[in-house]
């Protein structure tokens, strides 16, 4: 009988345990909001036993798009990548690589409301039925981070930023005459913020077809007189020190020249609020909505979004996609949102991530963290302001990089790189759709 008992007790503990389902997560989230994210990833996994979510970071948003695209094509692509908002019309339209949010959603049994979502995020992310192609996730739009420090040296109201480019100019001017910064202005992503948002915000198109919305037939018109005439006082600022370029996409040069305050403003996504706050340890900072021209009726409009969403690539097993669709309802729940939002400076992508938000008064205890939000509401969006959905439109902002660095060479004027603009990216986005017919 012992014996057997033995037997039986060592059977028991070689009998087998069922492994977790791992889910691969390829993300472009860097330093502090990397820490968050994968913050995120082990609350849900340690919410169950069933599935494990192993985010990999794989650097910028291009890369991490290039990486995926290359990975589909080799049979080891992940179930879920993270793409940035101009990816979309490119993921779109690869037929065969993408599972819907939506469908996954539906064949996964788990609840999924469109209407949950902020009108401006959801909107960028629908087919023509409305349905959500891919999951949003960090949703952003540009605001102005200024120095308060340098503004009540000069005898500025700390507490307010410059609401049009005319009082961009003087409070520049009055911060350099109180021995401050004689640099007003850095930018990141002079595609997204100096170009993009700056017509949206002014109600201006920057393409036909609803600025692509419409279909793949849309064309570029980003070379209309008020992106003109931004463009050239960009150029003329920086011929006078008081803008100073922080380089190409991105702008990896332009938050050093804000955290040592050699530029006592800084434009980039409501999403660098974390790494603004934790790097701008010697001065307060403000932050404030987008300047405008006052001289363009309309304006302002609203801004429009940035950011990444979560889209499913196809060919993985079934049990992996039903830990994802898991994965996001976790994701999208107002606790884990507002946590997100409050952590990282991104939108609340949801209403309901929103309103616990302001019923913990983070708003109150924290302000400027709800400029984003007001201005990406502001107004309802036009066909001008909804956003934009071009194919090829990652090599197209490339483009515009390197004709604003022809302009800032002073091998164009602002009509001729703009106008350069139009047609290289017309070339680019004729080539997709004859690829896409």
């Amino acid at each position: 009988m012992r014996v057997f008992a033995v037997a039986s007790l060592a059977a028991l503990v070689a009998t087998p345990t069922f492994a977790a389902t791992e889910i691969q997560w390829w993300h472009a989230m860097g330093g502090e909001l990397g820490a968050k994210l994968e913050e995120i990833v082990k609350g849900f996994n340690d919410s169950q036993s069933d599935y494990v979510v192993v985010p990999s970071y794989k650097g910028s948003y291009p890369e991490t798009m290039t990486a995926a695209i290359a990975a589909f094509r080799a049979k080891q692509q992940p179930a879920i990548v993270q793409v940035f908002e101009v990816g979309t019309g490119t993921m779109m339209a690869a037929k065969g690589a993408i599972k819907p949010v939506y469908q996954m959603m539906a064949d996964a049994g788990e609840p999924f409301d469109p209407a949950a979502f902020l009108p401006a995020v959801v909107g960028y992310y629908t087919d023509p039925q409305g349905n959500m192609l891919s999951m949003p996730f960090n949703s952003s739009t540009p605001v102005l981070y200024y120095n308060k420090d340098m503004f009540e040296k000069a005898g500025l109201d700390p507490e307010t930023p410059p609401k049009t480019w005319a009082e961009f100019e003087d409070f520049s001017a009055k911060i350099k005459a109180a021995g401050g910064s004689a640099c007003g202005l850095t930018s990141g992503w002079i595609s997204w913020i100096q170009t993009e948002n700056l017509s949206a915000w002014h109600n201006q198109p920057i393409g036909t077809e609803a600025n692509g919305f419409g279909g793949t037939s849309a064309r570029l018109t980003v070379n209309g007189p008020v992106q003109v005439k931004h463009w050239a006082n960009l150029k003329k600022w920086a011929d006078e020190g008081v803008f100073k370029y922080g380089g190409p996409t991105g702008g990896d040069n332009a938050p050093p020249m804000f955290y040592s305050q050699e530029c006592a403003m800084y434009m980039n996504s409501s999403g660098s609020r974390s790494a603004v706050i934790a790097n701008a340890k010697d001065f307060k900072v403000g932050v404030g909505m987008m300047p405008y021209y006052d001289d363009v009726p309309g304006a302002p409009q609203n801004s429009i979004i940035g950011g990444a969403t979560l889209w499913v690539l196809e060919g993985r097993p079934a049990e992996e996609y039903k830990g994802a669709a898991k994965f996001f309802t976790y994701l999208s729940s107002p606790e884990v949102q507002a946590d997100w939002h409050q952590a990282s400076g991104y939108l609340p992508i949801t209403q309901a991530a929103y309103e616990l938000s302001k019923s913990q008064g983070f708003y109150d205890k924290n302000p400027g963290t709800e400029v984003a939000i007001k201005q990406v509401t502001l107004n309802p969006p036009t066909e001008n302001s909804k956003g934009l959905r071009f194919g090829n439109y990652v090599q197209v902002r490339t483009v515009i990089d390197e004709e604003f660095e022809q302009l800032l060479a002073g091998k164009k004027d602002a009509q001729g790189a703009l106008d350069a603009v139009v047609s290289r990216g017309n070339k680019l986005l004729e080539e997709f759709e004859a690829q896409n017919k």
